[in-house]
């Protein structure tokens, strides 16, 4: 197979990991292949000043958008820790427009997603991005069918990554499907990562987030809940905490909170249940019935459904240990 042209976006405020994540994986797949058959990355820029990462460090670019007339195999553009406010500027905005006659394959890491909705190329298109940013790539881009829990989405010719380090998957996924999943094994061994991830991005998001008056009867009933998470809870006993009909808690929760009383109270269960999985040592059936769930077999299939991984599967990746 030919060498593989990979073009990665940088420019003043990028995600440093964004743009090393994925050199790393094609730099040490390139140790595993012939030297015909390697990946040639490079950095492309709106010039070759040194550019500032949101960590501080200087990159500087090996071609300019110029100069990167085409002809790549692979592009990515990296993203920010923060997602942009207004489109990029028009130079960068008209290169990202021309994408798909630019590569084989195209797309994004972490917020770099932005970059493609304002180009347009996000419409119609499943796509992802970091998960606490989704719900506004999906409001900025209607069109754009928007996967908030997933590592990463290929959707024809286009294909996006989640926040950060999903771009090491990315890339070990690029790998995998082009020489196969024992190189792609071979590189996460060797970064030290898995080789495919289980379960989405909401392993890695809190559930739950504050409402915006902390002093409501909707703010008030949450705090009722995670206080008492064990609990049998109704419409009807929630309600009662904060002397409103039911059918009124349950029209305003929505308002307030976009999800139903049911659905936080899952939520509500399944962050109690993260948190003793990861601090505690205690059986899943003593987590279970202290987090409310009953039963260790419906807090697996509820943590299967939310999650994507098991609870036995949870605590391995996340168990902390106290240091000695």
């Amino acid at each position: 197979m030919p060498v593989q042209a990979v073009a990665i976006v940088v420019y003043e405020g990028v995600q440093a990991l964004d743009v090393a994540g994925p050199l790393d994986v094609f730099s040490e797949a390139n140790t595993f292949l012939d030297v015909a058959d390697r990946y040639e990355p490079v950095l492309v820029a709106a010039h070759r000043n040194p550019l500032r990462a949101s960590n501080g460090m200087r990159l500087i670019a090996d071609l300019t958008l110029d100069e990167a007339t085409g002809g790549f195999d692979i592009v990515l553009v990296a993203g920010t820790p923060t997602p942009p406010e207004t489109a990029p500027d028009a130079h960068l905005l008209q290169w990202v427009k021309e994408l798909p006659w630019r590569s084989s394959l195209y797309g994004s890491i972490c917020t770099g997603a932005f970059a493609l909705g304002y180009a347009g190329l996000l419409d119609d298109r499943r796509v992802t991005t970091h998960w606490q940013d989704a719900q506004a790539l999906a409001a900025r881009f209607p069109k754009a069918k928007v996967e908030p829990d997933l590592i990463y989405v290929r959707d024809g010719r286009l294909i996006t990554a989640a926040g950060v380090t999903a771009g090491i998957d990315l890339g070990l996924a690029l790998v995998g499907r082009r020489h196969g999943a024992e190189t792609a094994l071979k590189v996460a061994k060797r970064l030290v990562v898995v080789a495919q991830r289980q379960g989405g991005q909401s392993q890695f998001s809190p559930y739950l987030t504050a409402p915006a008056d902390p002093e409501s009867p909707i703010a008030r009933i949450q705090d009722h809940v995670m206080a008492n998470v064990g609990d049998r809870h109704s419409l009807e006993s929630l309600a009662a905490v904060v002397g409103m009909s039911a059918r009124n808690l349950a029209r305003h929760f929505v308002q307030a909170t976009g999800i139903t009383p049911h659905e936080f109270i899952e939520r509500a269960r399944i962050d109690a249940a993260r948190m003793m999985l990861e601090g505690s040592d205690w059986p899943l059936k003593a987590v279970a019935f202290d987090c409310g769930f009953g039963s260790a077999d419906r807090m697996r299939i509820v943590f299967t459904a939310r999650l994507g991984v098991s609870p036995i599967q949870y605590r391995a990746s996340f168990r902390r240990t106290t240091p000695e």
